[in-house]
């Protein structure tokens, strides 16, 4: 099992960047694939951008060329550097881990969440 602890979210102007973090402790960090997901009010969860074991990153396409997902495993900790934010990225941020599924879709098959990290664009 793994814990997951998000940090870095906040509220900036459109155009601005920022830098979420999720620490994760319990468990073989390696051994999972990590994501970030996200919801805004009223909608569903969606795939931001996930990283394999292997180090492989996908994004979903609202985000490519915006945000980058990176790691730092000797910290167990996972990144995800948001810039050119818009209105739109307003969301709650979400860490998971799984050790079998990775992927943006399905969010549910994802066995580990963090609490999630606010972050709020304006115009």
């Amino acid at each position: 099992q793994v814990q997951l602890v998000e940090s870095g979210g906040g509220s900036v102007q459109a155009g601005g960047s920022l830098r979420l973090s999720c620490v994760a402790s319990g468990d073989t960090y390696t051994n999972y694939c990590m994501s970030w997901f996200r919801q805004a009010p009223g909608k569903g969860r969606e795939g931001v951008a996930i990283i394999t074991t292997r180090g492989r990153a996908s994004y979903a396409d609202s985000v490519k060329g915006r945000f980058t997902i990176s790691e730092d495993n000797a910290k167990n900790t996972l990144y995800l550097q948001m810039n050119s934010l818009r209105p739109e990225d307003t969301a709650m941020y979400y860490c998971a881990a799984d050790d079998w599924w990775c992927g943006l879709d399905q969010y549910t098959r994802y066995n580990f969440w963090g609490q999630g990290t606010q972050v709020t664009v304006s115009p």
